[in-house]
């Protein structure tokens, strides 16, 4: 069976600079996003709309989009606490250690280079988590700024905007069911 929590590693992959691994997967992508037993039917079509739309483009078009969308336009950033604290703020430091300590407690690693607070990497953590309550509780954490961002994304009339806007969601879900 597939666990809740996958739609979240979907999602993650989905927001990451593409690679020619993705574009060579597109196919078992899709399939596996239409088998997610828990996914409401509004996000998963939000999805497989995604990768129909990201999948007619090349790998090279698609990276031009990627970094169009987020590499170019600050406010469209997937480092979460670029958009809870300004750039000088003396708490964005700490709250990066304190994401990396949390990682590092729950045997979870992250890559060289990358920031704790990632979105990708952040939906990949929760990917892992056996509890959908506990994951939609973690996201309640991040809900803030992925608001902000698809809120930005959708101003830019970015295809992206869907997928953050489920995180966003996802973790108003939790909200309600607290």
């Amino acid at each position: 069976m597939i666990a809740a929590t996958q739609i979240y590693k979907i999602i993650s992959i989905l927001l990451q600079y593409p690679s020619k691994d993705l574009v060579e997967n597109w196919k078992e992508i899709k399939q596996f996003s239409t088998e997610l037993p828990t996914l409401k039917a509004e996000d998963k079509a939000l999805i497989i709309a995604f990768i129909d739309w990201a999948s007619s483009l090349s790998l090279t078009k698609l990276q031009a989009e990627y970094v169009n969308n987020f590499d170019m336009t600050a406010e469209n950033s997937l480092y979460l606490t670029y958009h809870l604290f300004d750039e000088q703020d003396r708490e964005r430091g700490p709250a990066l250690i304190e994401l990396a300590e949390l990682y590092k407690s729950t045997g979870f690693e992250i890559g060289d280079g990358e920031l704790p607070d990632y979105l990708p990497l952040i939906l990949e953590y929760v990917s892992t988590m056996e509890e959908q309550a506990s994951a939609l509780s973690f996201l309640q954490q991040t809900s803030q700024a992925a608001s902000i961002i698809a809120t930005n994304l959708k101003k830019n009339e970015s295809p992206y905007a869907p997928l953050v806007r489920i995180v966003e969601c996802h973790g108003h879900v939790a909200d309600i069911a607290s």
